[in-house]
């Protein structure tokens, strides 16, 4: 696996609790102090300095605390850092230590053998003045700050030699904290969003923006449908309502999820599923969001780096991860711009491809679609079933056809169906699997371990057969096993996407200041750019995809394609 660039002079940062200054000291790559200390009056002068000089790893204690401050200041962007924040997260995880305080003081109380403090609440930094920045760390008031980042970048770089592939999980860290700094450019930066064009759309959906919170004009005219289809005056919000009202007339629904109303042909349904989607749009993307969100003509998310267990981004409110469809024709570039929407196709099984090795699922995705690739293998060109087949694969399908289904992949694709079960027996016996780079699994509660060992105690076997007549323990194994036969494709998949992530940034960064990545989402980034620098970004993106490709898999003959379209307008991208 070709190693990335990981050897840059590392240079720690300690801001002054108040005021714009604060501390620099340059560090070896083991976390060696290489010198004095050095007080400088403006960070964001003295960091842009260094960086346009030479670019070194910035070593601090969290991007998202320090990094926003700076941001409006600096003439030139950092290239890499070290966010002790999220590699404390990497690194306890690792050791089996999930959801344990992962802050600057957290860390260095485990150093120093303290008590240790817990983390701050999410969020918080944005609710205290910069006066109290710094208490989010929570270091011992005789703690110096500087002297804190430089010891436990220096500890953390010793446990980062420890382990199987040290390499990997040193681009992982080094993959996480740059995805630190996109996350807060793209917040600060944010998407653009026209308002005008929101505002045709919802009033198009919903009608005319109502007052005072009242339910809009469409909504209101849909909960009275449904109240006569019914026969009864029911809330369509309420689940206590509804259920008994479609009891009355001869449905009986074990609850008003989606899925349950779409099999339904009584009127109501069809009815209430409409009011649904259109409910939720009000909520989540409504004009109240707008006023929440949308600032200057853009949304501004805020992205929480490693929100999820798997390495996936989250959001703190805004609903940034799931922009619905119908309202995607608001994201609109500005005057002479273009949005660079690349989407990777397919990732999730071709990660499988590559991570398994399987020649025959290598073959197949070869092929533009993956999918229909298999058909051809193993379906007779039935690219429905093989679809199935191979979701079940990944996240633990076996009742019904998917079972049928998977017994030919697993004649076909022996080694890729092998890597997926051999993650699902380790998750049922309390086991963590590892993604590619190093991202572990969580281990189920101490009160799962006791059950689980004393039903094996009982002689109940592992296995993966059905659950029938199996004890609620046994169950509650296997429903653990198809947690960690996805988290490897899952997290493995989150790996690639943060490597072409930063790769990205770095490529774009190299063009000019001028394309600027807005929008991430799994498996998905937008990037907006002057429209004469466009060719040149969407091969910037391509190339982007190729390099995460080899940092993260090495030699393998799988590709990972990256859709990619030159807008005006999100809608068009899909």
């Amino acid at each position: 696996m070709t190693t990335p660039r990981l050897s840059a002079p590392r240079v720690a940062v300690a801001p002054d609790p108040v005021g714009h200054g604060g501390r620099l000291l340059a560090l070896d790559e083991e976390g060696v102090p290489a010198g004095s200390a050095e007080r400088v009056a403006d960070l964001a002068t003295a960091i842009a300095a260094r960086e346009a000089s030479g670019g070194p790893r910035w070593v601090w204690a969290a991007t998202e605390d320090l990094y926003p401050r700076l941001l409006d200041r600096l003439p030139v962007r950092p290239a890499r850092c070290h966010d002790l924040k999220l590699v404390e997260t990497l690194l306890l995880g690792r050791d089996s230590r999930h959801g344990q305080p992962r802050s600057l003081g957290a860390a260095w109380a485990r150093l120093k053998d303290l008590p240790v403090p817990e983390d701050a609440r999410e969020g918080a930094a944005d609710d205290q003045p910069v006066l109290f920045a710094a208490d989010r760390h929570h270091l011992p008031q005789d703690a110096d700050p500087l002297t804190a980042v430089v010891a436990v970048h220096a500890e953390q770089q010793r446990r980062l030699q420890e382990g199987d592939h040290p390499g990997r999980m040193r681009l992982l860290c080094a993959a996480e904290s740059a995805g630190s700094l996109a996350a807060a450019e793209m917040g600060r930066g944010g998407l653009p969003w026209s308002a005008a064009v929101h505002d045709e759309l919802l009033t198009g959906l919903l009608g005319p923006r109502p007052a005072g919170g009242a339910r809009p004009k469409l909504l209101g005219e849909l909960a009275t449908q449904v109240q006569e289809a019914l026969g009864s005056p029911v809330n369509p919000d309420s689940p206590a309502q509804v259920l008994p009202a479609f009891a009355r007339v001869g449905v009986q629904l074990p609850s008003t999820r989606s899925h349950v109303l779409r099999e339904v042909e009584h009127p109501a349904a069809a009815l209430l599923l409409r009011y649904k989607e259109l409910s939720r749009i009000h909520a989540a993307h409504g004009w109240a969001w707008r006023e929440s969100w949308v600032r200057g003509g853009r949304f501004r998310a805020e992205y929480v780096v490693g929100g999820v267990v798997s390495g996936r981004w989250a959001t703190r409110g805004g609903g940034a991860l799931q922009i619905p469809r119908l309202l995607r024709s608001a994201v609109v570039a500005d005057p002479g711009h273009r949005l660079v929407v690349a989407d990777a196709g397919q990732l999730e099984p071709r990660v499988l491809a590559a991570m398994s090795a399987d020649t025959g699922l290598a073959a197949a995705a070869a092929e533009g679609d993956l999918y229909a690739g298999i058909a051809r293998t193993a379906f007779g060109g039935d690219r429905s079933r093989a679809k199935i087949g191979l979701l079940a694969a990944m996240y633990g399908q076996t009742s019904g056809e998917a079972g049928q289904l998977l017994a030919i992949l697993r004649r076909r694709f022996p080694d890729a169906m092998g890597l997926v079960e051999s993650a699902a027996r380790i998750g049922e016996g309390g086991g963590v699997v590892r993604s590619r780079l190093g991202r572990t699994s969580p281990t189920p509660s101490s009160g799962w371990l006791d059950a689980e060992d004393a039903d094996l105690g009982s002689g109940s076997g592992s296995g993966s057969g059905s659950d029938d007549g199996s004890s609620p323990d046994r169950r509650a194994a296997r429903s653990w096993g198809r947690f960690t036969r996805n988290f490897i494709i899952q997290a493995s998949a989150s790996d690639w996407a943060l490597a072409m992530l930063a790769t990205t940034r770095r490529r774009l960064a190299a063009i000019g200041p001028e394309p600027q990545l807005v929008f991430f989402q799994h498996d998905e980034i937008i990037v907006h750019t002057p429209t004469d620098l466009a060719g040149e970004v969407e091969a910037a993106v391509a190339a982007a995809g190729e390099e995460a490709r080899r940092l993260v898999f090495g030699d393998t003959p799988v590709r990972f394609p990256l859709e990619t379209n030159v807008v005006e307008c999100y809608a068009e991208a899909k």
